[in-house]
């Protein structure tokens, strides 16, 4: 049996053999459905003692924290937005099993918080019939009340509380009102346990055929499965309740639902529509009873909008303009900090490198220590940037007007509406695109979105195409209207719209095909934005993202490191001390670049250049760029910085070097045919709009799915792709037009 939680900041799951909680702390989940301030109400009540953390064996995030009640200590955990406990997806089923308790590591809670929205209490009544139903404490907390109030909606809650018997509290969250009775609620209902009654009754039939499913589980074993289950299993034809039943107890369960379903259908009481029948009937009254509702002939303000951001034409337009401001912004106002960032990881790699003698530790510190901390930190402007406009537009309403407008474009290929978000912000940085798909509820289409999120050309492509565009890419107009260079890069940013929709299209027909989920998409309210809701989700994902993703990257930039400083040539060290204690101080410079070049073409990173050569002739490359490529594994964007070490010049060369440029150019095959030609810079580029080459797209991949699988698969398909496309776009290139 789950054990009770046990001390803690925030935590809601633990194993098995956790020891006993002292008596005075509780176990809140938090249920509702989206878009009724359930968040909200959850981040009023935990304040700054939330956190982030998977369910016990799957990859739905949750919010977890805790408050407390006097001396009692109340750990919550936020349940995923559900319109009922009938799941028809993975992720569905996690509310089920944590309010079950069902499942190692999953605690059992002391009482239930469900959030009804009062402006449609109607269609919120639903989950709670079926919460109710659970045997455990249940609190209702009503929020949107002047939403309610604004739409001539009246709610008798006195009224209300009696009816359910249980308490009903109305809160405004943004205002902090009712919550000293919300909590003293919570505490009366966890202290007294005692489980409210039901309220909605099934046909006769239905019942017997439950008693009837309920004989095949043992009722004395440690985990006997809940009445409320064995209802969902007959309730939820060919749902997921059926399948982790059945691969428990065995395939005869399911037969045994199979034909449970077919004789209350021959007997005129098919399911899942008796369920909805017997729950409305009684919502109809409750409402009818308790809830009034003024005429109104004015148009709401909420209708007013949407006849402007939900047309086809003008919505769009708005739709363009928002997306385009989102993706600006997160150049534009993540690069001065991203820089300030960049500048203080370089002083103190001065500072300290001034401390400290030549050497191979002196390395490790600066260029891999460091180096990678640099690597990790430069994104955290992108993604607190990206998510606090991803809360400002979902809180204020509009995001689900976005993902409506986008979802006959995405549905082509398998995809919804909800997947665009995440792929435009991927062309700012994969990293925050990726985190930001969990806003997708469906677990296949979330999959899909990460696994071509990457396959959009980010920041860090940029600094490649500038400096190879600008080396091999005549500077002239095509027809004298269109730039080459800008044409060039457009067809270079295109390649991953155009490619991604088709990557998607085939993931969704095999590795991840399945039936259709129908796009259901609720449009709230419009409302002001909780800007202390904003700030938190920019530092708990950027903190998540340096506490998770972080320790791999720095270790990938370790790794690289190592590979490219060792083996030392202890000759090759002699050599150049001699050389640079007899040259002018001028020289010592253009001597340091010519040794880290020497010494880098022999270390373990060179020797697998020299190794890859004939992998990488095909595509017009020589072993320097072979090299230069795998040196480019943790960022694309060191790729510039390493061939500025293999030619010489040092690590410090820029996109923007003529130096690096004109040495580039005057590269040379052993025959005296040029290294370098249009074609071999479009092979190069390519390659690099398709490959995966970056530590923290891949860390942050397997951080969202909880596996190296997907991350794999994705390195996989996107190098093999980049190097098909690099090889047909090089040999094409070089019989068209002879170079």
């Amino acid at each position: 049996m789950n054990r009770p939680i046990a001390s803690g900041a925030g935590r809601a799951f633990l194993p098995p053999d956790a020891p006993a909680r002292p008596a005075k702390e509780f176990v809140v989940a938090v249920i509702g459905n989206p878009n009724t301030g359930k968040t909200t109400l959850f981040n009023a009540l935990t304040g700054l003692t939330q956190h982030t953390g998977n369910y016990p064996g799957v990859t739905v995030e949750s919010a977890l924290g805790e408050f407390r009640v006097g001396q009692h200590r109340f750990h919550a955990v936020d349940l995923p937005g559900s319109y009922s406990l009938a799941p028809r997806a993975p992720d569905e089923m996690v509310a089920v099993r944590v309010l079950l308790g069902r499942g190692i590591g999953i605690v059992k809670p002391d009482v239930v918080l469900c959030v009804l929205d009062a402006s449609h209490l109607d269609r919120n009544l639903y989950l709670l019939t079926q919460v109710l139903e659970l045997g455990l404490p249940v609190v209702v907390a009503l929020t949107m009340m002047d939403l309610a109030q604004r739409d001539g909606i009246v709610i008798d809650t006195d009224a209300i509380e009696q009816k359910l018997g249980v308490p009903v509290v109305a809160v405004h969250s943004t205002r902090r009102t009712g919550f000293d009775r919300l909590r003293q609620m919570l505490l009366r209902a966890a202290q007294e346990r005692r489980a409210p009654r039901r309220h909605v009754g099934f046909p006769p039939g239905f019942d017997r055929e439950v008693d009837s499913l309920q004989q095949l589980f043992p009722q004395n074993g440690q985990s006997p499965v809940p009445r409320f289950l064995v209802e969902r299993l007959l309730a939820d034809a060919g749902g997921f309740v059926e399948d982790e039943l059945s691969q428990e107890h065995g395939e005869s369960v399911r037969a045994a639902a199979v034909a449970a379903r077919a004789r209350l259908a021959s007997a005129g009481t098919p399911v899942p529509q008796v369920e909805v029948d017997a729950r409305y009937r009684w919502i109809g009254g409750v409402v009818d009873d308790h809830v009034r509702r003024s005429q109104r002939t004015d148009v709401s303000w909420t209708d007013r909008i949407d006849a402007v951001v939900t047309h086809k034409l003008w919505g769009t337009v708005v739709f363009l303009v928002a997306m385009a401001v989102t993706f600006q912004a997160i150049f534009a106002w993540a690069a001065p900090v991203m820089d300030l960032i960049d500048g203080a990881v370089q002083q103190v790699a001065t500072w300290i490198g001034a401390l400290m003698s030549e050497g191979p530790l002196r390395s490790m510190v600066l260029d891999g220590v460091i180096g990678g901390a640099g690597a990790v930190l430069v994104f955290v402007p992108q993604i607190a940037v990206l998510f606090a406009l991803i809360t400002v537009l979902e809180d204020s309403g509009y995001m689900a007007r976005a993902a409506f407008l986008m979802d006959r474009i995405m549905s082509g290929f398998g995809l919804s509406g909800r997947s665009f978000i995440p792929l435009l912000s991927s062309f700012a940085c994969a990293v925050p695109g990726i985190m930001s798909a969990r806003a997708i509820e469906n677990r296949r289409d979330r999959l899909v979105t990460i696994l071509i999120a990457p396959l959009m050309s980010c920041s860090a492509r940029l600094p490649v195409y500038v400096l190879f565009i600008s080396a091999f890419v005549p500077a002239y107009a095509v027809g004298g209207v269109i730039g080459l260079q800008g044409l060039t890069l457009f067809g270079l940013y295109m390649i991953g719209l155009i490619v991604a929709p088709l990557v998607a299209l085939v993931l969704k027909r095999t590795a991840l095909r399945g039936p259709a989920v129908p796009f259901l998409l609720e449009l709230p309210p419009y409302k002001i934005p909780s800007w202390r809701v904003v700030f938190f989700r920019m530092y708990d994902r950027s903190w998540a993202f340096i506490r998770r993703a972080g320790t791999i990257i720095l270790a990938t930039a370790i790794l690289i490191w190592a590979l490219s400083y060792y083996p030392r040539s202890a000759d090759l060290t002699a050599k150049y001390e001699t050389l640079k204690a007899q040259a002018p101080a001028a020289e010592v410079s253009r001597l340091e670049a010519e040794e880290a070049g020497e010494q880098l073409r022999g270390s373990y990173l060179g020797q697998m250049g020299q190794a890859v050569e004939p992998i990488v002739k095909p595509l017009g490359w020589d072993w320097k760029i072979g090299m230069a490529a795998i040196a480019s594994f943790p960022a694309r964007e060191v790729v510039i910085a390493a061939l500025g070490t293999i030619y010489n010049l040092g690590s410090g060369e820029s996109e923007t070097s003529s130096e690096l440029r004109d040495v580039m150019r005057a590269q040379r095959w052993p025959d005296g045919r040029p290294v370098y030609t249009p074609a071999v810079a479009l092979s190069v580029m390519v390659f690099f709009a398709l490959c995966c080459q970056c530590a923290a797209t891949l860390a942050t991949m397997k951080r969202e799915t909880g596996s190296w699988r997907y991350p794999a698969i994705t390195f996989v398909y996107m190098t093999t792709l980049a190097y098909v496309a690099a090889f047909v776009v090089y040999q094409l290139g070089s019989r068209m037009f002879g170079a």
